[in-house]
């Protein structure tokens, strides 16, 4: 598995990409594409990229991990 940069949610981007989730989740950066693809992901277009919000893809990890049951 991937070792995370990042300590802490603070230390993320306001905006992440593909490359900063996978290294967030510890996945490959292919992976992180597929994901983004996914119906219930919480991403938005910016020309060709896909980004997420960073406390929507906080959100999104509670909701995966049973954090918000």
């Amino acid at each position: 598995m991937k070792q995370s940069d990042y300590k802490s949610y603070d230390e993320l981007p306001l905006f992440l990409n593909a490359d900063t989730v996978a290294k967030v989740l510890g996945i490959a950066v292919s992976s992180a594409y597929e994901l983004m693809q996914e119906k219930d992901f919480p991403t938005f277009k910016v020309g060709n990229r896909k980004l997420v919000e960073k406390e929507k893809f906080r959100q999104w990890v509670k909701s995966q991990s049973g954090g918000d049951r």
